[in-house]
């Protein structure tokens, strides 16, 4: 190799010819609703799917469809091959060596509820103190309070800033007396990026177990379970190129072994009677029923897709994607961005126009082919913190350009004038 060319380090954001030909692998983007151009602002709700991951569990399909790890016939060891293969892709893509570790669920949601269930029913009781913190999802808010409301707990919450991080000054007296602290990688609302990993190791000195959304980090950033040294994790697959109906559960290998079925059923058994049962080992003991067979091959094909892009550049581009949007939409007079700057932020952004309610922004963007989303974004306790009913927000990914960011600009600017606003 020539030594200048060995020098030159590979451009980290994604070229306009290769985001291009990135757009050329998504199908849904030859769209045209309302006869105009698809500009689709809304990954942090649900990404697109590329055809490589259409084309797996089409191909799963039609070629070996059978139920797994029960069939003694060559396509059902076909299908249980690819199901425990889209496992291992899972298990590397996280960092982590312990595929086991890996428990398919339907969605993250599922998968927190799985833990306030398996590990909080056993684990929390009167008095304990459960933290969180004040942007959380409600998947990540309301099976605590159930939770503590069932084992007479104590709620408590990291507060944020002005600018929409957490306020970590007071953290060691939060933590005091915590027994689970569960927080966000990336908030889907301000796209504040969270200190995980200073965040875990503060909740380990406090004797606190620790449980990550991940919903918006693993589909657009390098992550790794063995460096955040977290003890519970959860992700869905639909947020990162996949199917839905499939996400999963990270847990320490510790902690699973030594928690309860969460369903029971076929599958998670090891040895049944009529008057009581044993169960199967992790991760069986988690996946009860028929699973999502073809959403797991999906799923599978989709972290190919992604590791084959690298999460180095796909933040990088996404960053790049989000320091034009902030430029931009902070030129535009009487509009209000919540969330930090581009220093602690990743691609979703936030915002509200004048008066113009939500609902009105993202209809009369609709319009003009642009997909957002309105409205508190299983974010309520938030809005009210931020003291605003809703906002509209537009998050970009893979497959987004610079000019669709002036797309968005544009039907802001007609909202605008539609609602007399200057």
């Amino acid at each position: 190799m020539n030594a200048a060319v060995a020098r030159t380090p590979a451009p980290l954001s994604f070229s306009p010819a290769e985001v291009e030909q990135i757009r050329k692998d998504f199908p849904i983007l030859q769209e045209r609703p309302h006869g105009k151009p698809l500009v689709f602002l809304d990954s942090a709700a649900s990404s697109q799917k590329p055809v490589q991951v259409i084309e797996a569990m089409d191909d799963y399909y039609r070629r070996y469809h059978a139920n797994i790890h029960r069939g003694i016939y060559h396509i059902s060891e076909l299908a249980t091959e690819a199901y425990e293969e889209a496992r291992a892709k899972t298990a590397r893509f996280i960092g982590t060596p312990c595929a086991a570790e890996c428990i398919f669920v339907r969605n993250a949601t599922e998968a927190l509820n799985l833990i306030a269930y398996a590990w909080g029913r056993h684990h929390i009781n009167a008095g304990d103190v459960i933290l969180t913190t004040e942007m959380e999802h409600h998947s990540n808010l309301v099976p605590w309070q159930i939770l503590a409301q069932e084992k007479q707990a104590v709620l408590r919450f990291v507060p944020i800033t002005s600018d929409g991080r957490l306020d970590l000054t007071k953290l060691d007296d939060l933590l005091d007396g915590a027994k689970l602290f569960a927080f966000t990688a990336v908030s889907n609302t301000l796209g504040t990026i969270n200190p995980v990993q200073h965040l875990c190791a503060r909740a380990r000195s406090a004797g606190a177990v620790t449980v990550v959304d991940a919903c918006q980090a693993v589909p657009r950033m390098p992550v790794d379970v063995t460096q955040w040294q977290c003890d519970f994790m959860a992700f869905s697959s639909h947020k990162m190129l996949g199917p839905t109906g499939i996400g999963v559960l990270w847990g320490r290998k510790e902690l699973l072994d030594a928690m309860p079925p969460f369903l029971a059923g076929g599958g998670m058994i090891n040895v049944v009677k009529y008057d009581s049962s044993t169960y199967a080992d992790v991760p069986a003991r988690f996946e009860a029923g028929t699973p999502a067979i073809a959403e797991a091959v999906g799923l599978g094909a989709a972290v190919d897709y992604l590791e084959a892009l690298g999460m180095v550049r796909i933040h990088a581009s996404e960053l790049e994607l989000a320091r034009v949007a902030l430029q931009k939409l902070g030129a535009v007079k009487n509009l209000v961005i919540y969330g930090p700057g581009i220093d602690h932020r990743t691609g979703v952004i936030s915002l509200t126009v004048g008066d113009i309610h939500a609902h009105d922004l993202a209809s009369i963007l609709d319009r003009e082919g642009i997909c957002v989303r309105a409205g508190h974004h299983c974010n309520q306790p938030l809005m009210e913190k931020l003291g605003v009913p809703a906002t509209t927000r537009a998050s970009f990914y893979i497959y987004n350009t610079p000019a669709e960011i002036d797309a968005l600009v544009a039907g802001i600017e007609t909202a605008k004038r539609i609602f007399k606003i200057a």
